[in-house]
């Protein structure tokens, strides 16, 4: 570490200090945190989970559990037994300066609320949401009922060409814009996901039509501020959807994959993105989109099973028929020979009994809005399966 100001000495200016231990704001600190905070867990008998290493669990004789989500230095605790949660939380004081903030509220700007009543969890951004139409100046625009209508069609052929062109949209905020939009989409907004990843493909040079795709998303979020992620009510089962949409990228003209992986009635994790190679058919970009949701889908049953998650079959839905029996079909021919080894590795699993890929009709595959525009009424039956609802159902 260099010397701080006024520590000095006339002709040892050039020396540097030497750590005997880890500095809050240098790039060791938070290894060395985790550390500290792992060995304490481990000595009270808690066991990290090896498919999230921030999360610890502990089992009771009894059959009661406790849960440790870490997030840096924020902690979220999972009990059935107040007195054993409030045991855990001294025993962390005695160690650490913390901080106990009652039951959870709030957490990385996402806001809590429990139904004990009805069983149900909601996660809300209803706040943040607020604060980037306000910023953006989009708090009072008109709003939208879809965040990406079909008459987008987004290329790099409407980035700017000339000098003024340019200019002028050195002043637009889009990176900021498309950056805030996308902290909503990870934490509790699927239903922008697609919509936020077309608009990011264009982050090094926007144009003016770029720019008008964001604030209509913007609109969208405007009048659907107040919706929120919904969990429980029903039985605690985790269900994925995997979906494909042939040559829509303009530029490339590569495919993008899509899933949506629901537990407990609400989404637990979700993807838009662009696939690496070009598909020569449908069935190849279903193909490839089934592979990745299959790999998120499979982590998600290991983590799920070490929390003590059990469940008779996991399944993955698909909406071609084709790419099932792709999947499900090791010969070898002309249709698939030039296929990327690493996307037959469904076949693997689909023999080895982990997981089951299904047939399941184009009008209820829910990750339809992860890929492609829909029509409102389409759009609003995938949101609500996502489990993402108004403040009143």
């Amino acid at each position: 570490m260099e010397q701080p100001e006024g520590f000095k000495v006339k002709g040892k200016e050039d020396l540097v200090c030497r750590l005997k231990k880890s500095l809050y704001g240098l790039k060791q600190a938070p290894r060395q945190w985790y550390k500290k905070f792992d060995s304490f867990m481990i000595e009270h008998r808690y066991r990290r989970t090896t498919s999230d290493h921030c999360v610890f669990v502990k089992r009771f004789d009894d059959g009661e559990f406790i849960i440790l989500l870490l997030y840096v230095d924020d902690m979220l605790i999972v009990g059935q037994n107040s007195d054993k949660i409030s045991k855990l939380k001294k025993e962390l004081s005695k160690s650490f300066a913390m901080k106990d903030l009652g039951p959870a509220k709030r957490i990385l700007g996402m806001s809590i609320s429990r139904d004990r009543k009805n069983r149900k969890l909601r996660l809300s951004q209803e706040s943040y949401i607020e604060k980037v139409l306000k910023r953006f100046n989009m708090d009072k625009a008109k709003p939208v009922s879809t965040p990406f209508p079909s008459h987008f069609k987004l290329s790099s052929k409407q980035s700017p060409t000339c000098e003024k062109e340019k200019e002028n949209m050195a002043m637009v905020p889009y990176s900021s814009a498309v950056g805030s939009l996308m902290y909503a989409m990870i934490c509790t907004r699927p239903d922008i996901t697609h919509a936020v990843g077309v608009v990011s493909r264009f982050l090094s040079k926007p144009g003016r039509e770029h720019w008008n795709a964001v604030k209509w998303i913007l609109r969208y979020l405007r009048g659907t501020s107040k919706m929120s992620l919904c969990f429980g009510g029903g039985k605690p089962e985790l269900i994925g959807y995997t979906d494909a949409d042939m040559a829509g990228d303009l530029d490339s003209r590569k495919s993008t994959s899509g899933y949506l992986i629901t537990f407990s009635g609400g989404a637990v994790s979700w993807q838009s993105k662009l696939q690496k190679c070009v598909a020569l058919s449908t069935t190849e970009a279903e193909f490839i989109a089934a592979t990745e949701a299959c790999k998120e889908m499979l982590w998600m049953k290991r983590f799920l099973q070490e929390l003590g998650q059990e469940q008779h079959k996991y399944i993955l839905h698909c909406d071609s028929q084709s790419a099932i029996h792709l999947s499900k079909n090791p010969s070898f021919h002309s249709r698939s020979k030039h296929i990327d080894v690493r996307y037959h590795w469904i076949r693997d699993v689909l023999e080895s009994k982990q997981l089951q890929l299904e047939k399941i009709h184009t009008d209820d595959n829910s990750s339809d809005m992860m890929t492609k525009s829909l029509p409102k009424d389409k759009y609003e039956f995938c949101r609500i399966a996502a489990g993402l609802l108004e403040p009143s159902t």
